[in-house]
């Protein structure tokens, strides 16, 4: 008994132990010791038992069916055996007898007889050689009379039997291969073979007319048995199309060219679905004639479909040609909806060329050939599986290496539909970037700019998220990389065009929206009615720009999301090529797949966009570095016109104090050769005393340019509740990175970032904190110092190069100014380093600044400036 059978290990070996044993009261006693945990335990040695007793069974019942079975085998054997034994004595005695022939047989052996021999080998290959020659003379003798003997033939309707002649004749054109003879015969072979096929083109011409299935099966046969059956397949092919071919060339289309002359013609898009659905409609109905015709329905109907394409006059590639020029830069729209009307007639035709590979062995006719006949096999094989998932027969049919695939679109019939899109698909993006600037509307003249942006940036935004259906329907994914380059070069074009047409002028002023106890509290100030208006003029166009980026950044979330799905898609294709996209074919992709689409760009861009490890979907973004944008250039284009706008409404609000110093280079100040004026004391008498010096006071136009920068808070404060400001706060003029950090710290009591190592991502910022992190408070003071370094800025390279000259009272003069301003912008948390100089350098007297000037030779401008101004001459 075979212990294999026996799940059980302990049971196992409890029949080993029953095999070894001798005597079987003691085999009880020794297992119920062993197994046992107290062998005087009653209840314990019944269980133990139980166990054994219904193995032991077990054990009885499969030993009684194992020796069954053997006395079965040996009864069997057992009357064979005599046979056996008697076969053998049979086998034995002949050979013995064999044997002994051979050796008297050997023992009469003469040298002569190996002469012998030899010459019977000598006869053997003189008899193969006559045979040879007599197939030869026959076949020459029969090449005598084929000419007369098919002639009668054909005179007499006979096809049949005149193909088998000829076919047995075609046969032996390998005996005069490299013959005189051969080129004769083969041009007499061919002029019979024209000789039957002219004979029989009217009546076969006749029966694929009539649609006669038998007669059409039976001449193919005479063309196959003459090496026709492409002449065949033309017949047939010529004819089934010509109903196509003829609607084609009839089309009357109204926008092929540039100026057509069909008033009343249908466009191509819909002439194309009439065309496809009566294609479809002739393949439908061609799919059981051509099934019972033809020994390879599939393939013969997939050549019916190029050959028809192919047929087409115009072509179909000039048709395109024509619509592009017809459309211009508008044509992309056209060319989607003809090519999704092209892949939906590529997948319906995939479907009735599957249905043809079901369905071949119910239509194939009889024949006695071995290969049709393992074909009708194959095809019953595989009509089996019909039910099957069309995944499912292509998964069994790659499962086989080296088999050809012969399911729809397997056999690369669908690239030649679609190939002539691939010249405008490999070009999308100039496609693309045409359309979107042609349809965006040209801007009309409003009053209020800021409307206007935000009109346009909604039409802008609509196209570009247009635009990702668009590459998906055009390209399937593979389109992607010069989408986000077009979609990139578009939005900086828009946003440049944007900023540029701000630049002539400022905005026209638009309605004051300060209520009454803000015009109050700010009647004191050098603000017009004027300046507020522009002020809140530039307001409206960085909330815009502010509108701009939100925009931006939803559509870039909107984009992202599509390259992951394309991603995600295209990684699956490459795990499993027999993956399937839906709508399309594989010869659709594989043209895609092998076109300058594919390129490394588009793969590092697919895997940029995929999450950093380590994130978890549901994860919060804070603790998570953001991704690089992908439209960096429309990210750096809404920067510099965030910066253009901030620097515009800095030089409204610093518009009257730069108004204030219009005159104050040619003021007589500086001009001024007297000495000067000492304060007067007491009741205003001027006392001769030795009193202590004090400093100059500043100048009334200075004085009054510095107290409208103390007065700048309270401008901020009348918008204290409008956030705008803080908007792209990080591109504001002469901003202070230190500054934005230290106040952004108290907010950024957050747990540290995750996968700091890929801070080398994120998208460059010169603060380190989100600035939505800051406070109003914060964002007030950020402005105000950006404020006080762009008047700075304005005094230093503007206001005082073009004082002319400077006497030593003129310049005690300007450095009281200076540093009056100085103490001022000091309380706006400003420092100037350009200022500090020149307080420095204009209070140096002639020596010391003649000194200085010698000593850094030329190289400082300031200085240079002021030597210019005082007249210092260095020699």
């Amino acid at each position: 008994m075979s212990l294999n059978a026996v799940g059980d290990p302990q049971q196992a070996d409890l029949l080993l132990s029953l095999d070894s044993g001798s005597d079987i009261v003691s085999w009880i006693n020794n297992l119920l010791q062993r197994d046992a945990d107290h062998p005087s335990d009653l209840v314990s040695l019944e269980k133990h038992l139980n166990h054994i007793i219904p193995t032991l069974e077990v054990a009885s019942e499969d030993l009684s069916l194992h020796i069954e079975r053997l006395i079965d085998e040996i009864s069997r054997s057992a009357s064979r055996l005599p046979y056996d034994l008697h076969f053998m004595r049979d086998g034995a005695l002949s050979v013995q007898i064999a044997l002994n022939n051979l050796t008297t047989r050997s023992s009469s052996f003469s040298p002569q007889s190996s002469a012998t021999l030899d010459r019977l080998h000598s006869l053997d290959v003189i008899k193969k050689n006559m045979e040879l020659a007599r197939d030869v003379l026959r076949e020459a003798e029969s090449w005598s009379t084929l000419e007369s003997e098919v002639s009668s033939l054909l005179s007499e309707q006979n096809y049949e039997k005149a193909a088998e002649k000829l076919s047995e004749a075609n046969k032996s054109m390998v005996v005069f291969q490299n013959t005189p003879e051969y080129e004769a015969r083969r041009a007499l072979m061919v002029s019979l073979q024209n000789q039957l096929e002219a004979s029989l083109s009217t009546a076969l011409i006749a029966a694929i007319n009539s649609h006669d299935v038998t007669l059409c099966r039976n001449y193919y046969s005479i063309f196959a048995n003459i090496q026709r059956d492409l002449e065949f397949r033309a017949y047939y092919f010529g004819s089934r199309r010509s109903s196509l071919v003829s609607m084609w060339q009839d089309a009357k289309l109204a926008d092929i060219g540039v100026s057509s002359s069909v008033v009343d013609g249908q466009s191509t898009s819909d002439f194309l679905n009439s065309f496809f659905t009566s294609f479809l409609t002739v393949l439908s109905s061609e799919r059981a004639s051509i099934s019972a015709i033809f020994p390879d329905p599939q393939l013969t109907l997939s050549t019916f479909i190029t050959s028809t394409l192919s047929a087409l006059e115009p072509t179909f590639t000039e048709r395109l040609s024509a619509l592009y020029t017809h459309y211009g830069p508008a044509v992309l729209p056209e060319f989607i909806t003809i090519f999704q009307a092209t892949e939906r007639f590529a997948v319906a035709a995939d479907k009735i060329l599957e249905r043809t590979e079901a369905s071949s062995a119910l239509f194939s006719p009889p024949s006695d050939s071995a290969s049709l006949e393992s074909t009708s096999m194959s095809h019953r094989r595989r009509s089996s599986h019909a039910r099957l998932s069309i995944s499912r027969r292509m998964s069994l049919s790659a499962s086989i290496p080296g088999t050809f695939q012969l399911t729809g679109s397997g056999l690369g019939w669908d690239t030649a539909v679609l190939e002539p899109f691939l010249e405008y698909q490999v070009t999308y993006g100039v496609l693309e970037t045409k359309f979107l600037s042609s349809s965006l509307p040209e801007s009309s003249p409003q009053v209020d700019p800021a409307r206007e942006l935000r009109e346009r940036t909604l039409d802008v935004f609509s196209l570009a998220e247009e635009s990702l259906s668009r590459m998906h329907a055009f390209t399937h994914g593979y389109g992607a990389a010069v989408l986000v380059s077009s979609l990139d070069d578009f939005l900086t074009t828009f946003i440049d065009a944007s900023r540029v047409s701000f630049a002539p002028s400022t905005p026209a002023p638009v309605a004051s929206v300060m209520t009454g106890s803000d015009a109050e509290d700010l009647a004191d100030l050098d603000y017009t009615l004027e300046d507020y208006s522009t002020i809140q003029a530039w307001l409206h166009l960085l909330e815009s720009l502010r509108g701009v980026r939100g925009r931006l950044s939803v559509f870039e979330s909107q984009l992202r999301g599509t390259l992951l799905q394309t991603s995600t898609a295209f990684r699956a294709r490459a795990q499993d090529p027999r993956t399937s996209v839906p709508g399309t074919t594989r010869g659709a992709l594989l043209l895609l797949s092998e076109s300058t689409l594919n390129t490394l760009p588009l793969q590092d861009l697919l895997d940029s966009i995929h999450l950093p490890d380590g994130r978890l979907p549901g994860q919060d973004s804070v603790h998570v570095p953001v991704a690089s944008p992908i439209l960096a250039k429309a990210h750096a284009a809404l920067d510099v016109g965030a910066n253009f706008v901030q620097a515009s409404l800095q030089a409204a609000m610093l518009s009257p104090l730069q108004k204030s110093l219009t005159n104050y280079a040619s003021s007589p100040l500086w001009t001024s050769s007297g000495q000067a004026p000492r304060r007067t004391g007491g009741a205003g008498a001027t006392s001769d005393a030795a009193v202590p010096t004090f400093s100059l006071s500043p100048s009334e136009a200075m004085q009054h340019a510095a107290e409208g920068l103390l007065n700048l808070p309270r401008l901020f404060e009348v918008y204290a509740d409008d956030d705008v400001f803080a908007f792209s706060i990080e591109t504001l003029p002469h901003v202070d990175v230190a500054l934005l950090e230290s106040l952004a710290e108290p907010a950024s009591a957050e747990p540290p970032p995750m996968h700091a190592r890929r801070a080398s991502t994120t998208r460059p910022m010169p603060s380190a904190a989100p600035t939505s992190a800051l406070t109003p408070e914060a964002i007030a003071s950020v402005w105000l110092s950006s404020l006080g370094l762009s008047f700075i800025e304005h005094v230093t390279q503007n206001v005082l190069p073009s004082i002319g000259s400077l006497t030593t009272a003129g310049a005690a003069q300007l450095g009281s100014d200076l540093s009056y301003l100085g103490n001022i912008v000091s309380a706006l948390s400003v420092e100037s380093q350009e200022l500090s100089r020149w307080i420095e350098v204009i209070s140096m007297d002639d020596e010391a600044g003649k000194a200085t000037a010698v000593e850094v030779d030329g190289a400082d401008s300031i200085l240079n400036t002021i030597a210019r101004m005082r007249g210092w001459t260095l020699t």
